[in-house]
């Protein structure tokens, strides 16, 4: 959600940044808005300090016994009661439009975010690794070793899957591997196991509502399941006033994910890339202004490490202005190198999301030495997609004859197989 105080002070500035989005100027039609709101305001105030002067002179006219001027103000007052609810009303549906305003624009760009239009305007940052040539593609990999797809189409339909025998395991110690990896000294995420049932205003403090409704999936009670454990993660912190002691907060969690996938027909249709159910290790921080971009930085790290240790090849890349999610500023996404497909894909994608979220789930800090409060900042990066990461392995660590090695971080948590075998 954008301020409104921004908004007043740099109009050029917030229609500069939605044009890097794409979009035409808004400053001058959200102006407009706030202008009714004030006005609103300001009549409706009047109207409630002229009651209460009226009454008070109902009282002092009544005490000089003058009847009939007492009356006529009574008159008065009744009349003002009339007019009050209708003027209050003008008012909270101002209110309401600005607020639908304010919450249905993107973040603005960070200024260090280059200009484009799409993926293709991406700027790559560096890569680690090196590539490995040729090779099947995942589905065909894991077949035997107990990648199902179809069993799963007779179920549940489209764009889902079993995970069977050493392929199942091979999932799980992936999970497990990033939580240790996240909650270890070097990164020190604390472990959540949150919910993925969540209420509207969850959604909407994220901004994956009202904008992104098509691509969720709603309960009959009017919940959703959660796209992303960010969901659930950044609104620990909603309505709250932290102190700045309390900060930088970090979370990581291990949930299923649930997308509807609505804007993807005809993409990644076989494999695993693109499920409707799917399991993701999220990072979630929440910090001060001043601290954000430090903290994006190590929120993105923390995913190259697991990599890294994973050893699979992969490249960083700062998004363009065009490509970004709604709510980011500024977005690194990491990814990589699947040998069947002959080119990197994405597997996580690190944002910070300045105070556009906190804003929406009203959250603040208190700094220290000072009265006020002030919005915190929060950012939000996968590391890894467990899917995708399963992807990559089966991959990069494929050999002659179907069978696929344990790459040497996940050998702990494999009870003690070297390899997976068709």
């Amino acid at each position: 959600m954008h301020d409104i105080k921004f908004i007043r002070e740099h109009a050029d500035l917030f229609d500069a940044g939605l044009a890097r989005r794409g979009l035409a100027p808004q400053a001058g039609y959200i102006q407009d808005i706030d202008e009714r709101v004030r006005i609103t305001q300001t009549t409706v105030e009047s109207l409630l300090a002229h009651r209460n002067m009226i009454s008070k002179q109902i009282g002092q006219e009544m005490a000089k016994g003058n009847v009939d001027a007492a009356n006529s103000l009574k008159a008065e007052v009744e009349q003002t009661k009339r007019d009050l609810p209708l003027k209050e009303e003008a008012h909270r549906v101002a209110v309401d439009e600005l607020r639908i305003a304010l919450s249905s624009f993107p973040n603005r760009p960070a200024d260090d975010v280059p200009d484009g239009a799409d993926e293709n305007d991406n700027v790559e940052q560096h890569r680690w690794g090196t590539p490995r040539n040729g090779g099947a593609e995942h589905f065909d990999i894991g077949a035997p070793l107990g990648l199902d797809f179809e069993s799963a189409q007779s179920v549940a339909g489209a764009r889902f899957a079993y995970l069977r025998q050493g392929v199942a395991r091979l999932h799980r110690a992936l999970g497990q591997f990033m939580l240790d990896h996240n909650t270890a000294p070097a990164f020190g995420y604390e472990e959540v196991n949150p919910p993925v049932l969540v209420r509207d205003e969850a959604m909407f403090g994220t901004a994956q509502l009202p904008k992104f409704a098509e691509d969720l999936f709603q309960t009959n009670d009017d919940r959703w399941l959660i796209p992303t454990a960010e969901v659930s993660l950044t609104n620990m912190v909603r309505e709250q006033i932290l102190s700045e002691a309390e900060l930088p907060l970090r979370f990581t969690a291990l949930t299923p994910c649930f997308r509807a996938e609505a804007g993807a027909a005809g993409k990644d249709t076989r494999g695993l890339i693109r499920q409707h159910q799917f399991e993701k290790v999220e990072l979630v921080s929440i910090t001060t202004e001043d601290q954000s971009e430090a903290e994006h930085e190590r929120m993105t790290r923390c995913a190259e490490s697991l990599l890294e240790a994973l050893e699979l090849p992969y490249r960083r890349m700062l998004l363009c202005a065009g490509d970004m999610g709604f709510s980011a500023r500024k977005t690194y996404d990491l990814e990589v190198w699947l040998p069947g497909q002959g080119k990197y894909r994405e597997i996580s994608s690190c944002s910070n999301c300045d105070d556009f979220q906190a804003r929406r789930m009203r959250a603040r800090y208190r700094p220290s030495g000072e009265k006020g409060t002030r919005f915190v900042h929060t950012l939000n990066g996968s590391a890894l997609a467990v899917g995708r990461t399963l992807v990559a392995v089966l991959e990069n660590y494929q050999q002659a004859g179907g069978a696929v090695t344990i790459p040497a971080a996940l050998k702990p948590y494999m009870g003690g197989l070297e390899r997976l075998e068709p």
